[in-house]
């Protein structure tokens, strides 16, 4: 299974919603609150000159009309997940967190 579809199930149990959403379209209608991601990197650690392990980054966005919605510290409490920015569009409040998962 994709680690993608496993970060899926546990968004979505966060959440306590299906409005999780992996690279939407530009044309999808999401419903709110919604976090939507995507991943960013791969990060590869080396051992004895051979590749040791790797891990997927993400980049989740919470999207919420409200802000500071209760998903954030739920997400922060996960390992290897970091606050990176929040912005304000279409009247959306926007946190974006870093997730190694």
């Amino acid at each position: 299974m994709a680690d993608h579809i496993k970060l899926q199930s546990l968004l979505e149990e966060l959440l306590e919603s299906d409005n999780v959403y992996y690279k939407p379209p530009e044309s999808a209608k999401m419903h709110y609150p919604a976090i939507r991601y995507s991943k960013k990197t791969i990060t590869t650690k080396y051992a004895n000159d051979a590749n040791y392990s790797t891990r997927d980054c993400y980049e989740l966005t919470v999207i919420a009309k409200l802000p500071d919605h209760p998903i954030i510290k739920k997400l922060l409490a996960l390992p290897y997940c970091s606050y990176d920015r929040s912005y304000v569009a279409d009247n959306l409040n926007h946190d974006v967190l870093i997730i190694y998962y």
